[in-house]
């Protein structure tokens, strides 16, 4: 069974709903949790905010944090999740800021991807580094890892 349909269906039990905040996957992640007949009882709302103004009209990123820690950051990832956790109907959010290629910088190299996972007992973030594997292979990985996040987001709203 797919990731999605896993989310699918654990939002069926629990009738707990995702937002979902994208920058480098650019609504790749809404679009995964949409293919699945049914999708509208998992899926509240999405928000592609590919520029740091975006992130701060949409979501209420503070441009101090953008310009402290820049856009691909965990306090960016974190702030996004907040953000749209605040800005929807959903119980659970998550965000995806990184640099998917090709570039980068020895700092924030190609393929580093912050996440945020949100729900209202808190927001935890995370950092992974899937490598300079090509554009299309950070995006894909960055989508899946999302949905694994969110999947331990349902398990935390069940405890």
């Amino acid at each position: 069974m797919s990731l999605a349909a896993q989310l699918l269906d654990r939002a069926k039990e629990t009738g707990a709903m995702v937002a979902c905040a994208e920058s480098c996957t650019g609504g790749m992640l809404a679009a995964a949790l949409t293919d699945l007949p049914g999708s509208s009882a998992l899926l509240d709302r999405g928000f592609v905010t590919y520029t740091n103004a975006a992130k701060i009209a949409m979501l209420g990123v503070s441009p101090e944090t953008l310009k402290q820690h820049g856009a691909v950051s965990e306090q960016v990832a974190e702030e996004m999740a907040r953000g749209a956790l605040q800005h929807s109907d959903a119980q659970i959010a998550v965000s995806i800021t990184g640099i998917a290629g090709p570039g980068g910088s020895e700092h924030k190299p190609e393929g580093r991807v912050c996440f945020g996972l949100a729900t209202a007992t808190g927001v935890q973030t995370e950092i992974v580094e899937f490598g300079a594997q090509g554009r299309d292979a950070v995006r894909r990985a960055a989508r899946d890892h999302a949905m694994a996040l969110l999947l331990q987001g349902y398990t935390t709203l069940a405890n």
